[in-house]
């Protein structure tokens, strides 16, 4: 009995506890939260540019260039 006494109280302390994180080790994973935080707004985005690329661009610049082709169009 004493032996296996000895042997709890060997390993007892050489288990680190699970909640024993450190200020820079938080600090590290709330940093590497927000990047993947931050990559999955990216990706969301890139995906929304690609399936309607004609959303994100201000319509003034596309209709007035095809207004002016068509004018050209007309006088000539």
């Amino acid at each position: 009995m004493d032996f296996l006494s000895s042997t709890l109280s060997a390993s007892g302390p050489a288990l680190p506890p699970s909640s024993s994180l450190t200020l820079e080790q938080k600090a590290a994973f709330v940093f590497v939260l927000l990047l993947f935080i931050f990559l999955g707004l990216l990706i969301i985005r890139c995906f929304r540019i690609l399936l309607d690329p004609y959303r994100s661009m201000p319509s003034s610049t596309w209709t007035d260039y095809m207004e002016k082709d068509t004018f050209d169009y007309r006088i000539a």
